[in-house]
């Protein structure tokens, strides 16, 4: 779970604020659900990260033909008119997802992500679900 939420929020607002373009950032668990937003539609947030886990488990499936690869899902850019979306892991069962418009430069929204990752990756940690459990 996330720890002391208040101060995750503004650290999405910090990565929000640091990189031009950014639309709605998402954090969510493995299985696709909403952990955390910043900006955006939440019922769009909520379709983003239902969305992710499809992408976060074709990007583990493709991994694992690499025969150098661990079959772990680093970082998926997909880059589409009118902008980018970016879904990076973020902590145990959890990820880091953000769409931003065509003022993005990607390599800086990259290092921002991973950068926010490195400082609050414990605290996205998702733990997994048991059957009947809800978030």
């Amino acid at each position: 779970m996330i720890q002391q939420r208040a101060n995750f929020d503004w650290m999405l607002k910090e990565l929000y604020d640091g990189v031009p373009g950014i639309e709605m950032i998402v954090v969510l668990s493995a299985d696709g659900l909403r952990i955390a937003r910043y900006a955006g539609d939440p019922d769009a947030a909520d379709r983003v990260a239902a969305a992710c886990a499809g992408l976060q488990s074709l990007a583990s499936a493709v991994a694992q033909e690499i025969p150098t690869s661990d079959g772990e899902m680093n970082l998926v850019v997909i880059e589409m008119n009118g902008g980018y979306f970016y879904l990076m892991a973020a902590g145990a069962n959890a990820y880091l997802a953000v769409l931003a418009d065509v003022r993005c430069e990607p390599g800086h929204m990259s290092a921002n992500m991973r950068d926010l990752v490195v400082r609050i990756g414990s605290h996205l940690t998702s733990p997994p679900r048991h059957s009947g459990q809800t978030v």
